[in-house]
């Protein structure tokens, strides 16, 4: 049975229907990606699962537990990350650390002192002296030194620099080798692509896709760039080739992943001096599905 499963969930505000029949599951020992521009449905996904919502219609669990009825129960074996961190100012980040610790009942000093350190924080300091990057840090520290069985964290490295997002990675990485799952939802899409096994791409209230990245890369196109050693005429008809650029003594373009081959069989004759190969990434599987339109964080935003 999966560690979290949603069946056919639904919630509106007023007129507005935030999400639409979403279905997901994370299993044990994964790390799924949760990915969509703002607006697109994650946060109030999360909200429900955290109890914190309820939803209108649909099934929602964690554990086997109604996230709404047994919200108390879940949540001593789960660990929450945000985006954005709010702390009671005149704590230290090492007093709020050992809050969240004693809100689940167990400390693991060991690993509390390993992650301070880790993550280079100074949990001294007053939080209201903290920066947005600290405020993360001393959220993560506190959940990665719990003993939680499913992790969900919504833009987690946000306001981190690229030294403490790798550290970041290091301890999801850590957390799976364990067999715990985590729920990660990111706009940082190299962070998704390299820790999930799994990707859901939500749009408009709607689970549009949902597989591992091999499965959903059928929906990308592969860039090539090649030299000839006689012009190609008609390259541009060729079904399944676009944006078709002259560059140099070659061309570049994007073909469809499924009509490669035909595009290979057609260029031979001409005679293959030079091939490069870019092989799609989770950043243009999203982008296909979104396009270039406002409100979509690309890689590196907060």
């Amino acid at each position: 049975m999966p560690i979290l499963e949603v069946k056919k969930m639904t919630k509106t505000f007023g007129k507005f229907k935030a999400l639409n029949g979403v279905e997901l599951e994370v299993r044990k020992g994964e790390v799924f990606g949760f990915i969509g521009p703002n607006g697109a449905g994650k946060s109030t996904t999360i909200r429900v699962l955290l109890g914190l919502l309820k939803r209108d219609a649909g099934t929602a669990t964690i554990f086997g537990k109604d996230v709404w009825t047994d919200a108390v129960a879940i949540h001593r074996k789960i660990a929450y990350v945000p985006g954005d961190v709010n702390l009671w100012p005149n704590l230290t980040g090492g007093e709020v650390i050992d809050l969240f610790a004693s809100l689940q009942g167990n400390v693991n000093a060991k690993r509390r002192e390993e992650l301070i350190a880790k993550f280079d924080l100074d949990p001294s300091k007053k939080c209201r002296t903290y920066s947005k990057g600290n405020r993360q840090k001393v959220a993560l520290v506190a959940a990665f030194a719990s003993d939680a069985e499913l992790f969900i964290l919504d833009e987690p490295t946000s306001g981190l620099d690229p030294l403490m997002e790798r550290v970041f990675q290091q301890c999801v990485e850590e957390v799976k080798a364990e067999g715990k799952s985590v729920l990660l939802s990111s706009h940082i899409l190299s962070e998704v692509e390299r820790l999930c096994d799994r990707v859901g791409i939500i749009r408009q209230g709607v689970i549009v896709e949902s597989g591992t990245l091999a499965e959903l890369r059928h929906l990308t196109r592969t860039k090539l760039v090649v030299e000839l050693n006689s012009p190609a005429k008609g390259l541009e008809e060729i079904e399944g080739v676009h944006e078709l650029t002259k560059t140099g003594e070659g061309w570049s373009f994007q073909v469809d992943s499924g009509r490669i081959e035909a595009v290979m069989s057609y260029l031979s004759p001409f005679g293959i001096r030079k091939l490069e190969s870019a092989p799609p990434t989770l950043e243009d599987l999203f982008m296909q599905h979104y396009g270039n339109v406002d409100g979509i964080a690309q890689e590196g935003a907060s």
